[in-house]
């Protein structure tokens, strides 16, 4: 094992155990600090492993869960799928995997929106819909592999703030939404919304075959 990979080893180690008391502390020094405790890492280590801190933290924490979100969706046959449904499911399976965060969620959702963290949460927003895109099978090269993104960002962002209020079961209120909000973007006037509303509800057999290998490979 290289040093690269103990150093990875340990900040994999350290984000679990910060997360326990980012509900707490919220994203921070101080949940790093707790996190280190509880390992009986030594301070300097943990502040070694995440020089910037919380912002390290966070962004690992959204990098992970991105990866996540790529091996499950790699798992499922969705072939047969159309774009939209694609998009909604790589939605909904990022949701799922942070039920067990929502209140680091909701810390995070805070600590993203401090003026002095604009450029971090435009970086995690984009490397989340851009990941999104991706395995829904987007092979666009043009503009339209901007204007895609720039869309599904809209659409991520007020899903998120939906879900951490849903008590729905299910989260199926969340679902709805969702898909309320896909159907929005898909009225867009013009050329544009028209060539993407036809674009989504094509199944993915009628496309370029979408990408197999997902997760390790992937530039998140």
């Amino acid at each position: 094992m290289t040093a690269e990979d103990d150093l990875e080893t340990l900040r994999a180690r350290l984000l679990a155990a910060a997360l326990v008391h980012v509900p707490f502390d919220g994203w921070s020094a101080a949940a790093l600090r707790a996190g280190a405790a509880d390992l009986e890492v030594p301070e300097i280590e943990a502040q070694n492993a995440f020089p910037g801190g919380a912002r390290d933290l966070i962004e690992l924490f959204s990098r992970r869960i991105d990866q996540l979100m790529l091996e499950r969706l790699g798992g499922s046959d969705l072939d047969n799928l159309r774009v939209r449904d694609r998009v909604a499911l790589g939605i909904e399976t990022r949701l799922e995997l942070l039920e067990p965060y929502r209140e680091a969620v909701r810390h995070g959702m805070v600590f993203l929106a401090l003026p002095q963290n604009a450029a971090l949460a435009s970086r995690l927003l984009w490397r989340t819909v851009d990941a999104v895109w991706y395995a829904a099978g987007d092979t666009a090269t043009d503009y339209n592999f901007y204007s895609k993104r720039l869309l599904l960002l809209g659409v991520y962002s007020s899903t998120v703030l939906f879900w951490l209020s849903d008590r729905s079961p299910d989260h199926g209120d969340s679902r709805q939404f969702l898909a309320r909000r896909i159907d929005n973007v898909l009225k867009l006037g013009g050329g544009f919304g028209k060539r993407l509303r036809r674009a989504m509800d094509l199944p993915d057999r009628l496309l370029a075959r979408r990408a197999r290998t997902l997760g390790a490979s992937r530039r998140l």
